[in-house]
């Protein structure tokens, strides 16, 4: 028996349950990746099986996978509110921040601008390009002040990058007014907006307003894997990071994914339509989760300070003397898929760079626990994760 199971088998004896898995599944893991919505499987599922054109093609089958991507090109158009001339399809959110972040550079170089609790397909880039990483306030919001002093002292600022929803915490950061800063300091930047964790939950044109780039990703919000976006307003310079076939306005080269792009656009359509109803639902499910766990793990807090804003999914909490690796594969044991940080590390739970840049103790951020709720979530969902964390999460603090 591996010291793994050794120890869950522990757990289990503390907390008076037998030795046996739990056969009930609880996915709280949303943030991650959501599962594709029924509507969307089906908009597929022809795309899959009966029409085999190629888009770039001029026969009539070739026309009708072209005027099935256009269908969609315009629903993604209306979820972010820009032109669908301005739709770039991509392979997901990472290929699509790396566009804006090197395609802005490389049609015209210059020095990018980030915070330093960005999603690491912005920060990366960033720092690669000798760019500027700004602090954060204890929300792990970008500071202004700093970001208004890098705009009036750096030459040269060709792109400001500020993600709307952070993907560890669901801290909502304060794009409009960066992108009117920008505009008033730097009028000769552009601003990307990396808006995959806000499409399911908040209205993309206001929450991005002044944005010149915004990048998004279907299996965040009901959508396939392997489909994304990154949307420009108006004749943005960008130079392809693909190039051969000059698909996308020649703006991002290769066959285009039909039968992804035919459910991101589903996806758009039906989370345009739905979204408040399920905002609010999922926001009490994920308030009466957070409360109770609480109230019942001592030593127990909130990552984000109170006051500051949230996506109604996202709960980050961590837990005094736990070590997160093992709370996590524990939680499996009891069928509760849930993270630490960022699921973008190959499957490795590696310290978040977002903890520390907000500032908490590393000691507490190594038992730090996301769980994310989505359009699937139910009670009986959340009334599991309240039966099963506070006593394995007491268990592995008391050192059981």
């Amino acid at each position: 028996m591996s010291v793994a199971a050794k120890r869950w088998a522990q757990v289990r004896r503390s907390l008076g349950g037998v030795e046996e898995r739990s056969d009930r599944q609880v996915y709280l893991d949303h943030a991650a990746s959501t599962p594709p919505r029924p509507e969307v499987v089906e908009a597929m599922l022809p795309w899959l099986a009966e029409h085999p054109g190629n888009p770039s093609g001029s026969h009539r089958l070739a026309r009708d996978a072209r005027r099935a991507i256009d269908d969609a090109r315009d629903a993604v158009a209306a979820l972010v509110g820009l032109d669908a001339g301005g739709v770039v399809f991509t392979s997901g959110g990472t290929e699509a921040d790396n566009l804006a972040v090197d395609g802005v550079l490389g049609a015209d170089s210059g020095v990018a601008v980030c915070c330093s609790t960005e999603h690491v397909a912005v920060l990366e880039p960033v720092r690669d390009s000798d760019g500027v990483v700004l602090s954060v306030d204890a929300g792990g919001r970008i500071d202004l002040g700093a970001l208004a002093e890098t705009l009036d002292s750096v030459a040269d600022i060709k792109l400001v990058s500020v993600m709307a929803v952070n993907n560890e915490t669901g801290v909502i950061s304060p794009v409009a007014e960066v992108a009117s800063m920008v505009a008033e300091r730097a009028p000769g930047a552009v601003v990307h907006c990396d808006a995959v964790q806000a499409a399911a939950w908040l209205d993309l044109p206001s929450t991005c307003q002044g944005a010149h780039l915004v990048s998004i990703t279907g299996h965040k919000f009901g959508g396939p894997k392997g489909a994304g976006v990154l949307a420009l307003d108006g004749n943005i310079p960008l130079s392809p990071m693909l190039r051969g076939g000059g698909q996308e306005r020649e703006r991002r080269s290769g066959t285009q994914n039909v039968p992804a792009i035919v459910g991101l656009g589903r996806a758009a359509e039906l989370v345009m339509e739905d979204r408040k109803d399920t905002a609010d639902r999922v926001a009490a499910m994920r308030d009466r989760l957070e409360a109770g766990l609480l109230a019942s793990v001592p030593g127990t807090r909130c990552t984000v300070p109170e006051g500051v804003e949230r996506i109604p999914a996202v709960t980050h909490l961590c837990f005094e003397g736990v070590e997160s690796e093992a709370l996590l594969y524990l939680l499996e044991q009891e069928g509760i898929c849930a993270s630490a940080a960022s699921s973008c590390s190959s499957g490795a739970q590696e310290s978040s760079h977002v903890l520390a840049a907000m500032g908490v103790d590393r000691e507490m951020a190594a038992g730090s626990l996301r769980l994310s709720l989505a359009w699937p979530t139910t009670e009986e969902d959340v009334d599991h994760a309240l039966s099963v964390i506070p006593g394995i999460a007491r268990c592995l603090s008391a050192g059981t």
